[in-house]
């Protein structure tokens, strides 16, 4: 079931210039939808975008083999490192 579909118990208000209510409707109206489930499958999909874009990396196959190669490297632990291991060490506690 998409998010647009679900059980609605949440509200979101809008206050939009006129010219932008006309087209939205005539845009909705062209889609058969009403402008609320227009408005909120618009918004789900440019949403769904924006995280897409901010959770996922491309590479290209040069920078993809040096992700690899960086990955499959041993670790080299300088005296940064270990500071910061220790320091994670002294502020981190798991329960």
């Amino acid at each position: 079931m998409d998010a647009a579909s679900q059980n609605k118990t949440e509200r979101i208000n809008l206050r939009v210039k006129s010219s932008a209510k006309d087209i939205i409707t005539l845009a909705a109206g062209f889609e058969g939808k009403t402008v609320s489930h227009f408005i909120l499958t618009s918004a789900l999909k440019c949403a769904e975008k924006t995280v897409q874009e901010h959770q996922m990396m491309t590479l290209n196959a040069d920078d993809s083999k040096a992700f690899f190669e960086a990955l499959s490297a041993p670790v080299r632990f300088n005296s940064k490192l270990t500071a910061a291991f220790e320091e994670y060490e002294k502020r981190v506690t798991t329960r």
